[in-house]
């Protein structure tokens, strides 16, 4: 029996740590280093050889690009933590200092791993017709057609900038990408040192025209070297390197701001001057260019990383190439749920034949854009009322909300400024909203409100009935198609009372009284899950089957862990399914022994937050008491958001959950790494020929239990499905 698979194989020996203090912070596994291991899993799936060649390229995209929000926000963070000489421990009894040389050490590891895989895909990827090619290479139509590329499609967009007293040192915005020029004048031979901006607005790959059948692409920045004299006529490149730049991008708010949305419009322009965090420059470059620019950016010897390879290698997204289906994922198309079908499309009639539970991706994201474009245009609607954490740019849910208010309904959308990243995109949506004539409110100032929940009121004979959906992921139509989330729908009266609740106290701060099936955080959230906790270590001391499944993105909150751990104690079975950071030390003695931990990472990035407890029954059970939940268990989601916790009561909905979605997830052995006592995953491992079962796969080929026509709590299906290609 693999170990990975926590559904069927029985808990290891737990491991004995001499030195460690179980009532010590050395308990917890640091949070930062704990992502960053996260992140290393997300690289090492560019290594994974049955994953799809140009899906691996991404992985390395992905890898990155995490990175670096990591830096311009945690990293940042604890740099002004620092910088003030602040010494209070994290909860692993890490100074900011401290954490920082760690995290130096483990990122410029994991930088240079980057290079390293991405140095192997180059060379698949041309055995594939795939390739990157130099500048010194080139043939001569090749040089024809890229003056023309260059003069038509990039030289318009471009801002030389010499560097001398009448000059100053530019500007570099967050994320800016520069080459550092040292030029010398032909006719006097004197010196100038220039900056050449890569302009963003520009693809990073130049495609350069077919040979024979193969793709060629060419680095913009060698585009921009080709062409020099073009840009710095009379001069000569004595030498050059690029860089990037890193600032402090997290945002801080006035309190008494009277303006929020104009406090938070001057903030976004605060943002691209923060302090650099981290300055990446290519190997080999010249000293003095070198010393100007960390002069001019004041950035520290401790905050350069050279690279011998690409900086930037978020921009490798780009060649993730749709021409090329058969290096890429096999297609996957989203169903539309048979009991929607049966009711010809009708949400509403599909709802309210009974609760319905969607699995995205695997169910389409576009039922709950249905849900809201039909509420929109049928005349017996009065009310829509929704949140909006993420959206994307041209919204189909914005829309739908904007329609119906200028269908005279009454809308009331409650838009979240501070969603990290997405602040510009937001205050655009809030503006197009209030021009439609929606009530646009904003929550609370300290608070982020990260609850996922759409309200439609409808009229319907004498009645109004409240159509609820509450959701683990945000209004992202995107995002929908890779970030595994749920999706609830229900016409409960309760659950729709609660909901209403909620839209008060956001919108009128009245603390919601007497909630019937909804927990919120700040608030009754954490204290439930402490009870339910609490509740099921009570059972296991009474000798009853005792058991805790979770899933969730991060686990970090101290309390919350030490409840595990002293349900652990008390006997009580805990697996957790952990995608990112984790500060639980699983399998310890006397301290875990009965908690596992593992992450599953794979096509899809999984999101959804689930906590089933056993009730005295154990799992799975008719009887367990289960909860969907948008808040990871961490401090800012547990005590500074606004989140939602749905207890779940439908008998169909509970038994996908449990049975088919958390049964599944345990289940898994192909894309799971389980967690070790000192913090490390080790990925799971099957001999060649052996089965290993992919939830992944499982999802795209069984559809969810609730949303079927004709299915009930005892139709689960098997847990298998055909052998995995990749």
């Amino acid at each position: 029996m693999n170990s990975a698979d926590f559904l069927n194989a029985p808990l290891p020996d737990p491991t004995v740590l001499a030195d460690l203090d179980m009532t010590g912070p050395g308990r917890f596994f640091n949070r930062e280093m704990s992502w960053l291991g996260f992140n290393w899993r997300v690289l090492e799936e560019a290594e994974n050889p049955r994953v799809p060649l140009l899906e691996r390229l991404r992985f390395v995209s992905i890898s990155a690009a995490n990175l670096d929000e990591f830096y311009t926000v945690r990293v940042a963070g604890l740099r002004e933590l620092a910088q003030a000489g602040n010494v209070t421990p994290a909860d692993d009894g890490l100074t900011p200092a401290e954490q920082l040389v760690l995290i130096n050490e483990d990122a410029r590891k994991l930088m240079a791993s980057q290079q390293r895989v991405l140095a192997d895909l180059r060379s698949k990827m041309e055995a594939e017709g795939i390739s990157i090619v130099s500048r010194e290479g080139l043939s001569d139509p090749d040089l024809a057609y890229l003056e023309d590329v260059f003069l038509n499609q990039v030289f318009p967009v471009l801002s030389p900038l010499a560097i001398d007293p009448a000059h100053p040192f530019p500007f570099i915005a967050n994320n800016g990408y520069c080459l550092a020029l040292q030029l010398e004048r032909r006719k006097d031979r004197t010196g100038l040192q220039a900056l050449l901006p890569i302009p963003a607005q520009v693809a990073r790959f130049v495609a350069l025209p077919p040979e024979d059948g193969a793709r060629r692409f060419l680095f913009l920045e060698d585009v921009l070297l080709l062409h020099f004299d073009r840009l710095f006529p009379g001069y000569k490149l004595r030498d050059h390197f690029g860089f990037r730049v890193l600032r402090d991008s997290d945002i801080e708010v006035e309190e008494e701001a009277e303006d929020l949305v104009r406090e938070f419009e001057v903030a976004l322009k605060r943002r691209r001057r923060g302090e650099v965090v981290r300055l990446t420059i290519t190997s080999g470059a010249p000293d003095a260019l070198r010393g100007t620019v960390m002069r001019e950016l004041r950035v520290r010897e401790d905050d350069v990383i050279e690279l011998n390879g690409m900086i930037g290698a978020a921009d490798l997204k780009e060649l993730v190439l749709d021409s090329r289906p058969d290096l890429l994922w096999p297609l996957f198309t989203p169903r539309v749920p048979e009991r929607v079908q049966d009711f010809d499309g009708d949400m509403f009639e599909a709802i309210k034949q009974k609760d319905m539970l969607l699995h995205h991706p695997y169910e389409t994201f576009d039922m709950v854009v249905r849900f809201l474009s039909q509420a929109a245009r049928d005349p017996d609607v009065v009310a829509i009322k929704q949140t909006l954490y993420r959206t994307s740019r041209q919204s189909p849910i914005v829309a739908a909300l904007c329609e119906a208010a200028e269908d005279g309904k009454s809308v009331t959308a409650l838009v979240e400024l501070k969603a990290r990243f997405d602040e510009a995109a937001n205050i655009r949506q809030s503006r197009r909203l209030e021009r439609a004539g929606a009530h646009v409110v904003y929550g609370f100032l300290d608070w982020k409100t990260h609850a996922k929940i759409s309200v439609v009121v409808r009229r319907e004979g004498e009645k109004l009935v409240t159509y609820t959906h509450y959701g683990t992921g945000n209004y992202h139509p995107i995002t929908a198609t890779i970030y595994t989330d749920l999706s609830f729908f229900t016409c409960d009266a309760a659950l729709g009372r609660d909901a209403t609740k909620v839209f008060n106290y956001l919108s009128g701060y009245a603390l919601p009284d007497g909630l019937e099936n909804l927990s919120i955080s700040p608030h009754s959230l954490k204290p439930k899950m402490l009870e339910m906790i609490a509740a099921e270590a009570a059972h296991a001391r009474a000798g009853k089957p005792a058991q805790i499944w979770i899933k969730m993105n991060s686990l970090i909150e101290p309390d919350m862990i030490d409840a595990l751990y002293a349900a652990s104690q008390a006997g009580v079975k805990i697996d957790c399914i952990i995608r990112g950071i984790c500060g639980v030390r699983p399998g310890v003695k006397g301290l875990s022994e009965n908690i596992r931990v593992k992450s599953i990472v794979g096509r899809f990035l999984e999101h959804s937050r689930i906590a089933c407890f056993g009730n005295g029954y154990g799992l799975p059970h008719k009887k367990s008491r289960v909860f969907m939940s948008s808040a990871d268990w961490m401090g800012r989601n547990l005590t500074r958001r606004v989140e939602t916790l749905v207890e779940i009561e439908n008998a169909t909905v509970k038994a996908q959950i449990v049975s088919q979605i958390m049964a599944a997830n345990l289940a898994d052995v192909a894309q799971s790494w389980v967690m070790q006592p000192d913090g490390r995953f080790v990925r799971a491992t099957w001999d060649e020929g052996d089965f290993a079962f992919n939830c992944h796969r499982f999802f795209m080929e069984n559809p969810s239990l609730s949303g079927r026509g004709s299915a009930g709590a005892s139709d689960v299906p098997k847990l298998t499905h055909t052998e995995d290609q990749g």
